[in-house]
């Protein structure tokens, strides 16, 4: 019986060392904005006072441009997503990118508010701030969905929408980030807000990638990095939260917008089946569908993705 214990008691020994050794090379605490500023903020980026946060911004391109482009990244990217397509795109256009609220090194909304209504209300601000009077709404993923929302909430300031790969109807996925799953168990809310391994960022990366070997270290280390923004992981369980994957069938077949759609058709996080609801739904739409890329065609093949917008634009 001694024995026993003994062994019980080695072996309780060894998981509770081990266990210190994983948190200790996954420690990963929240990260200042000042820390992250140098690398991820050269020129030209700037940064805008809005509602108490110091919203990230890149405004590019022609300035005589009377209907700026207006790129919107998704759930935990930032402005970097569309570095391709902004160079590409910026010598015809004025082309703004930024960090939304609650990613990137915009950070948190100060209020804790993630639901739709919020930001769109937010971009509105943000527009006036740059004395935007109406734009093309270029979003991917969660940010496709702000750009058809806020179509809809005051269609009078967009003129046209290019959904890429965007959320709004339930997503029936055959591959989610583990990271977004991480994510929604509120039991493991304390632990992820100081741990992150480096390894479940590389792989949720790789995750929505048409081509997994194209995801650099380059790459893991920007999306490792800005997650760790101070806030951004409180965020991103709360707008899980507060913003579900629900059926917008009829609030989409509303828009009447000039409409273009872009897919990955190797997406397995919003399937190319959502891409072909949108076209049905959304009257006098249009799909590219580019068969190789996956769920953020802008990062993985900018000039192609961004010939297919200078395309659209050039349409009567």
């Amino acid at each position: 019986m001694k024995i026993v214990l003994q062994l019980v008691a080695a072996v309780v020994v060894l998981l509770v060392l081990a266990l210190a050794v994983l948190v200790t090379l996954n420690w990963a605490p929240p990260r200042s904005v000042e820390s992250l500023t140098e690398r991820w903020a050269p020129e030209p980026s700037k940064f805008i006072e809005i509602s108490g946060m110091q919203v990230h911004v890149r405004d590019e391109g022609r300035r005589d441009d009377p209907v700026p482009l207006v790129l919107l990244h998704g759930t935990s990217a930032s402005l970097h997503t569309w570095e391709g397509v902004v160079e590409a795109l910026k010598p015809q256009r004025r082309v703004i990118s930024l960090d939304l609220p609650g990613f990137g090194l915009t950070g948190p909304f100060p209020d804790g508010n993630y639901r739709m209504s919020h930001y769109v209300e937010f971009l509105s601000t943000l527009l006036d701030r740059l004395d935007v009077e109406r734009a093309v709404l270029i979003g991917n993923s969660f940010g496709g969905q702000l750009a058809w929302e806020m179509a809809l909430d005051q269609p009078k300031r967009v003129e046209r929408l290019v959904l890429i790969d965007a959320a709004g109807y339930p997503r029936q996925s055959t591959s989610v980030p583990i990271g977004f799953k991480l994510a929604g168990v509120p039991g493991l809310a304390p632990l992820m807000t100081n741990i992150l391994p480096r390894r479940l960022v590389e792989s949720s990366t790789r995750s929505v990638y048409g081509d997994p070997d194209e995801v650099t270290p380059e790459l893991v280390d920007r999306y490792y990095e800005l997650t760790l923004r101070e806030g951004n992981r409180e965020a991103l369980r709360e707008r899980f939260k507060q913003v579900p994957a629900l059926d917008n069938t009829a609030r989409i077949a509303l828009i009447q917008t000039p409409t273009l759609i872009i897919w990955g058709g190797r997406d397995g996080l919003i399937p190319p089946l959502n891409a072909r609801r949108f076209q049905s739904d959304i009257a006098g739409s249009e799909l590219v569908m580019f068969e190789d890329l996956g769920h953020v065609p802008q990062e993985e093949a900018p000039l192609r993705v961004a010939e297919a917008i200078r395309a659209f634009l050039l349409q009567p």
